[in-house]
């Protein structure tokens, strides 16, 4: 982070200058107080990125001076000066929130090493802060959640296709988020401010089926009592999501292959051409390609709806967003029913993690909605959970390897990585260990931090 704003504190001319002439020459942009209170003058006055604060100042000590400047900026990261004395004062600032602290007389390097490394925390620490409130809002608004890359790549997809008029297929398990993603499509589009109708295939018998789609004039059968405008009408200037699309009756897969063709129709029983310029997205659960092979769509429909198909994965293969869901569905729901629930016991987000959520991402959530409610403290146990959910038995538990203890540690490490998508925060949580024991656990087995 070149041009960051960097604040030293050392009341030793010669140290301050040492420190400024370092830090600026790296590209930082530098302040300098030689007191705790002239300090806190210029956090008064400036906002910094970093600190470099001296632990014996000539109106205070350090110690104060850091916790007195993180409690008024707790994103500011801060390296300690102190001389070999004052180490144990050292590691008291470390627990205090100091990023590090290096030795008089400083080696520059160092210093730059470790300004680099602290901004760089910050950096990570903000996006991530940036990233739970962008996914508690997106939780809140009802939009799709994901971090995993096979997301990223939905997301992407959402973002190229959505200007267009291009018709656009769905694919996924039930309760991944099809229709979330079909409603960003719209959002995001032209006709975001048209109607946006939506038809289940798979909820209504046929008859009723094409009569909600064409619509149908007075006396056209039994109980049609009056003109109806069907779906394809009320659509037009807007979209259309054809949900299940595979669950249609075939011959009515003709008559709507027909009207995507000139997006004109006729209401059942009426022989007035009506004129409908709608976008379609539809969507279904079934693999669409053997769908159409095996009958459940014709495949002359299957081409003319599937200009872009968008396919999203299971939850169970994106175990990396299984952290970001719960805690954005927890948000919404302690928030939503006024519940005091802060967290989840270790044990209970093992259990959430290790379950393999065949209900995918909605299934999850009425986990999580379902323990909100029943918990009966301030941290959701494994009682808590649904029944459902707790039967399942944690990923590593799985094919126990064999030999030496640490050959077992290691493997073990690298499939609760695995499982998790080499999300380090769950295959903590699934393997029982702090992050920092599972980062330390890592270096120990010569275990990279990144996946290969």
């Amino acid at each position: 982070m070149r041009h960051a704003r960097v604040l030293v504190v050392d009341d030793e001319p010669t140290i301050a200058d040492g420190l400024r002439m370092v830090l600026s020459a790296d590209g930082y942009a530098v302040r300098v107080a030689g007191t705790l209170a002239s300090a806190l003058g210029e956090q008064a006055d400036h906002d910094f990125d970093l600190a470099v604060v001296d632990m014996v100042l000539p109106d205070g000590d350090g110690l104060s001076l850091l916790k007195e400047l993180k409690s008024r900026d707790p994103s500011l990261e801060i390296i300690v000066v102190t001389a070999h004395s004052s180490v144990p004062k050292a590691v008291e600032a470390i627990k205090a929130g100091a990023f590090y602290f290096v030795g008089k007389p400083f080696d520059p390097d160092e210093l730059l090493a470790l300004a680099s490394k602290a901004l760089e925390r910050r950096r990570l620490v903000a996006e991530t802060s940036d990233l739970r409130r962008r996914l508690v809002e997106q939780a809140a608004d009802g939009q799709i959640i994901g971090s995993a890359p096979s997301m990223q790549r939905v997301f992407e997809l959402v973002e190229s296709v959505a200007t267009s008029d291009a018709s656009v297929l769905i694919v996924g398990e039930s309760g991944t988020g099809k229709e979330l993603v079909a409603n960003a499509i719209h959002d995001k589009s032209a006709r975001r401010d048209g109607p946006w109708v939506k038809i289940n295939c798979a909820a209504l018998p046929k008859d009723l089926i094409e009569s909600e789609l064409f619509g149908h004039v007075k006396g056209a059968f039994t109980g049609a009592t009056t003109d109806k405008a069907g779906l394809l009408e009320e659509a037009n200037r807007g979209s259309l999501l054809l949900d299940e699309i595979t669950e249609m009756p075939i011959d009515l897969q003709a008559k709507l292959l027909r009207v995507l063709e000139d997006r004109t129709f006729r209401r059942i029983g009426g022989a007035k051409s009506i004129s409908s310029d709608f976008r379609l997205i539809s969507s279904t659960n079934r693999d669409s390609i053997l769908a159409a092979k095996e009958g459940h769509l014709r495949q002359d429909l299957y081409f003319r709806i599937n200009t872009v198909t968008i396919t999203i994965p299971p939850l169970r293969e994106r175990a990396e967003d299984i952290p970001v869901l719960v805690r954005a569905f927890l948000e919404r729901y302690r928030s939503k029913h006024g519940r005091p629930v802060e967290g989840i016991a270790p044990d209970a987000y093992r259990q959430l993690l290790a379950n393999g959520w065949p209900g995918n991402v909605r299934e999850l959530q009425h986990a999580v909605e379902h323990a909100v409610l029943v918990a009966r403290g301030r941290e959701i146990t494994v009682s808590d959970l649904p029944e459902t959910t707790q039967g399942g038995q944690a990923v590593v538990a799985k094919a126990v390897p064999t030999g030496s203890l640490e050959e077992i540690e290691r493997a073990s490490i690298l499939r609760a990585l695995e499982s998790t998508g080499w999300n380090k925060q769950a295959a903590a949580a699934l393997l029982g260990l702090r992050r920092p024991t599972l980062y330390s656990k890592m270096r120990k087995h010569d275990i990279p931090q990144r996946r290969a």
